[in-house]
């Protein structure tokens, strides 16, 4: 079997074209996913369903051949684990019970894997079902992005209650980001033990973070996540998404030891040619060109392509495709970075 795509870039390679796949490939702008989720019951149902799991990793696979799948769950899986009461709520986001300084305190992992167990029956399924040349992607929540919902009990629009918290209770916001470092680190390396080729870190919330923060609270742990994952599994390729992070990218790498760094789509592309320097990224097309379509699409793809194909790198956009998309368009991405964009 010739070496997937996505890992000849990981492996700091560059593929021409370069391969392709799109955060949250699998949702609600696609109708076969709408129709599964009908008979799902909660969100949190079907993240735990295998079967049906597998089904909605496959429709963005199938429809569009992409070059990764990327197993369907949610970075709230871990503190759902915990006993946190986890729930989604359409229009509302997810909600849980909010956690204190007394709750981090009596924290513990004793049948948090047990639990996420249906999650690997997932991966392993996958990888079984998956083309050969298909790259299978596990993924976890960053410790910040994830602790933000666990302070506030729900999302915020600058996450303002976990800041503050950090500023407050220092000792316990380290405790807390140590924990889910820890688990998080287990769930990555049960993940690729059933059949994850590389796992992405999502840091969905890092950008509300100042400088001081972002390496206390986004750059340590996510470190500590991969030095325990490489610990275990030497070879594992890991990609570290810091949305919203703009120049506090510029060490994110070197300090992290991700194999790739994903960059949203307010990095200017020529700050990201910079970082390709030191090795494979992965964007950064913005999402709304999936609801637009036509000439804006073309000349997102190309700028993108232009700047950043002749180096390691995995297109992708620079956050998840929202339920607005169209499929028509996802199509029209795809076919236009398999030709090289303009220049084609």
């Amino acid at each position: 079997m010739s070496e997937r795509k996505i890992i000849t870039v990981l492996n700091g390679q560059t593929v021409t074209p370069p391969p392709i796949w799109l955060m949250r490939q699998a949702g609600r702008y696609l109708p076969e996913y709408r129709e599964t989720r009908k008979n799902a019951g909660s969100f949190l149902d079907l993240c735990y369903n295998p079967e049906l799991a597998t089904e909605v990793t496959l429709q963005p696979i199938r429809r569009f051949g992409l070059d990764a799948a990327i197993l369907f769950s949610d970075i709230l899986v871990i503190p759902d684990a915990l006993h946190r009461n986890v729930s989604f709520s359409e229009g509302k986001g997810p909600a849980m019970d909010p956690i204190d300084v007394a709750g981090i305190d009596r924290l513990d992992t004793a049948d948090v894997m047990t639990h996420l167990s249906p999650v690997f029956k997932t991966v392993s399924r996958l990888r079984r079902e998956l083309p050969d040349e298909t790259t299978l992607l596990g993924f976890c929540g960053a410790p910040w992005t994830v602790a933000t919902y666990m302070i506030a009990g729900h999302g915020t629009p600058d996450q303002a209650p976990a800041r503050l918290f950090g500023y407050q209770e220092p000792a316990a916001m380290e405790k807390l980001l140590a924990f889910l470092a820890e688990v998080s680190a287990d769930y990555l390396v049960a993940q690729i033990d059933a059949g994850a080729d590389a796992v992405q870190i999502f840091d969905s919330w890092a950008g509300v973070l100042g400088e001081r923060e972002f390496e206390e609270f986004a750059i340590k742990p996510v470190a500590r996540i991969i030095a325990s994952v490489r610990a275990r599994r030497p070879s594992a390729k890991i990609i570290a998404f810091a949305k919203g992070a703009g120049y506090l990218l510029k060490d994110y790498r070197r300090k992290t030891g991700a194999d790739a760094i994903g960059l949203d789509w307010s990095v200017p592309l020529g700050f990201a040619k910079d970082l390709q320097k030191e090795g494979p990224v992965q964007g950064n097309l913005d999402p709304m060109l999936m609801v637009a379509g036509g000439k804006a699409l073309q000349d997102g793809i190309d700028a993108v392509l232009q700047a950043l194909g002749q180096g390691p790198l995995i297109f992708n956009l620079g956050h998840g495709i929202t339920p607005q998309a169209d499929p028509e368009n996802v199509a029209r991405l795809v076919q236009r970075v398999r030709a090289g964009g303009a220049g084609a």
